[in-house]
């Protein structure tokens, strides 16, 4: 983690709680109506598909993901990153009926991490330090690159019942936005965070700073 986000989480002035029970959320039952194929099965450049990527770097992390996907098809290449699924029936509604959907399966906990799975260059030492504002007090957490917030995104449990109540395509937006002041801005150096794959010209990964 670097200084900058080390120092926003010094300004909540809280201990660490490292054992509280964290959950990482993964969305990955959209349409992919830009990328003309399964962009979520498509191979990175290095061979891996994309959303097994962000699986991969969202469960070095966390030690419970759950996954929300459309059909059961996606199901085996999840369990291979010991991730658990839910299918999603209403995801044509929109990501905020998918991340309702990940929350009622994942039950209460006292946070959760969403992340999206069409942006596989989040590194796992961002979706870490989300994870720390979060077990030292933050309401809600989120990375910024360059002044532009990212994702994943940082939710306590407190959030449970406005999460499940989600609809549509707002998502977790909404949220962030209506409680501002609870919201830590993480300060990183990880373009990944403001980088999602929409067209197969994405594919390449961003440029490290």
């Amino acid at each position: 983690m670097g200084r900058q986000a080390r120092a926003a989480l010094r300004s909540l002035g809280l201990r660490s709680q490292a054992d509280l029970n964290v959950v990482g959320l993964l969305l990955a039952a959209g349409s992919a109506s830009r990328f003309g194929s399964d962009k979520l099965r498509h191979p990175l450049p290095h061979g891996v598909p994309i959303a097994v990527q962000a699986a991969r770097h969202l469960r070095a992390e966390l030690s419970r993901v759950v996954v929300v996907i459309r059909s059961t098809d996606a199901r085996e290449a999840f369990a291979a990153e010991r991730c658990e699924t839910v299918v999603c029936e209403n995801a044509d509604e929109g990501m905020g009926a998918s991340l309702a959907c990940a929350v009622r399966a994942a039950g209460r906990a006292d946070a959760y991490v969403v992340a999206l799975a069409d942006m596989p260059y989040v590194r796992p030492a961002t979706i870490a330090a989300v994870r720390e504002a979060l077990e030292h007090g933050a309401g809600l957490a989120a990375p910024y690159f360059r002044a532009r917030r990212g994702h994943p995104v940082g939710i306590a449990g407190a959030y449970y019942e406005e999460l499940v109540s989600l609809r549509g395509d707002e998502g977790a937006r909404h949220l962030l936005s209506a409680n501002e002041a609870r919201l830590v801005k993480i300060p990183v150096g990880d373009p990944g965070v403001v980088r999602d794959i929409d067209r197969p010209e994405d594919l390449a990964p961003p440029i490290r700073t």
